[in-house]
């Protein structure tokens, strides 16, 4: 049975100027993202999939500080230092060789020391090991390990560094069985009613989580039994210390759902029908969307809404026009303070997952394409016509299709959408995206 494995989280941590952003893209490489067309995601990028050997994670950039006066810098790194506590596996605590041991560095790893999570300690600027190597033992001091020395601009020592990096990674989950119960991350700002969702399907206050130190994870799962399927709820609304994080709340608020949407299969994003649609939740669903997950869009607090027989139909329109990227997404309306539709959150997340996880026989699939190519002619240019060998489904959660083509240049994007049309078509495949990947093949090969 494949083994469960979410991606380790690893976040950075570090003053202005210490070249986080050099590392983030140093590390990210040229990997453009698969969603080209993903608003809010792709302009602001935090976060960003590292592959390494065999290893992969997702690394994230805490968070831009304004540099201001030593007191804001200081307090905006405590706030990075606390989501990166929150959030990450590791921590990878950037510092700078040519400014040397800093007051407010020190501060900052006594708040990493006290949290007990794994911490690398990064010195970057490390043009030259002879000429830097005495400078970089001066980090010792710190008390939180190793520093290890690099070059972000150079990419020199990624290699040790990431080797620390992955070291960390808990691997005893990975001999594990599956846990074959649906996997749902409840996401959405703040104040949508995400606790009071998940408090309605227990039936009970179970989420007024006191603040235990040392939980590794501040995302509470919750195990719910439905008609007797177990589910596990991943909730991101168990805000501890909102206080001291009032600086950047929309960027703890991303990551969070970074952090959610990674351990899950199926997300239900939470907008608040009193409130509408905003950019924010665009953001968040987004992530959703990038990472391959189902989706179910629940419009909470419907009761809260002056409805007359076209306030449905229009928030639909205007939730759709919003999200115009995810059209796959299966949407709800419900009240958690009155428990109204509640029930049928059960049967569509039953149905997303099994889609999730749909395959489709490899000569049904070529029967379609084949359908669909004498419906509507490919594309050519130049007198060259693009022509669709085969299709192949070579993995589930999402659903992912391989096309052999004879150019891929002349496989636009919006034939590889008529192409999914015509399978969702057949086969529904709802509240799930589905991925295509495109090879060349040349004549002759056939």
């Amino acid at each position: 049975m494949a083994k469960k494995r979410t991606k380790p989280i690893v976040a950075v941590v570090g003053r202005p100027n210490v070249g986080k952003s050099t590392l983030f893209n140093a590390l990210a490489g040229q990997r453009i993202s698969i969603v080209q067309d993903t608003p809010g995601i792709t302009r602001d990028r935090i976060y960003t999939d590292v592959t390494w050997l065999d290893q992969t994670f997702t690394l994230i950039d805490t968070g831009g500080i304004e540099p201001d006066s030593q007191d804001v810098i200081l307090s905006q790194m405590r706030a990075q230092a606390q989501i990166a506590i929150d959030t990450a596996d590791v921590i990878l605590f950037l510092v700078d060789v040519k400014d040397g041991l800093v007051d407010s560095d020190s501060k900052v790893a006594d708040m990493l020391r006290r949290s007990h999570k794994p911490v690398v300690l990064v010195v970057n600027k490390v043009d030259s090991f002879e000429k830097y190597m005495a400078d970089v033992y001066e980090f010792y001091n710190l008390g939180i390990g190793d520093p290890h020395p690099v070059s972000a601009a150079n990419k020199l020592g990624l290699g040790d560094m990431l080797e620390e990096v992955t070291a960390h990674f808990d691997r005893s989950a990975e001999g594990e069985e599956e846990d074959e119960r649906p996997r749902v991350a409840i996401v959405g700002k703040p104040n949508v009613g995400k606790s009071s969702l998940i408090n309605r399907l227990l039936g009970e206050d179970r989420l007024i989580v006191s603040d235990i130190a040392g939980t590794t994870r501040d995302a509470v799962d919750t195990e719910i039994t439905h008609n007797g399927k177990e589910y596990v709820f991943i909730d991101t609304a168990g805000l501890r210390r909102k206080n001291k994080i009032k600086e950047d709340l929309e960027r703890y608020m991303i990551v969070r759902a970074v952090s959610a949407v990674e351990r899950s299969d199926i997300v239900v994003l939470v907008i608040d029908a009193v409130e509408g649609v905003s950019e924010q939740d665009a953001k968040i669903a987004g992530i959703a969307h990038e990472r391959g997950k189902a989706v179910i869009i629940v419009v909470n607090k419907w009761d809260a809404v002056k409805k007359n027989d076209k306030t449905i139909y229009e928030m639909t329109d205007k939730i759709r026009g919003v999200l115009s990227y995810m059209p796959y997404a299966e949407m709800l309306f419900l009240s958690a303070l009155t428990g109204q539709r509640l029930h049928k959150l059960f049967d569509l997340i039953d149905m997303v997952s099994e889609n999730h996880a749909m395959r489709v026989a490899t000569g049904v699939l070529n029967e379609i394409m084949a359908e669909a190519v004498a419906l509507q002619q490919p594309p050519s240019d130049k007198g060259k016509r693009l022509r669709l060998y085969y299709i192949t489904q070579v993995s589930v959660k999402p659903p992912t299709f391989v096309i052999f083509v004879n150019s891929r240049e002349l496989m636009h994007f919006s034939y590889t959408r008529y192409i999914e049309n015509q399978i969702r078509e057949t086969f529904g495949f709802r509240g799930t995206p589905l991925r295509f990947i495109i090879r060349e093949r040349n004549e002759k090969e056939q």
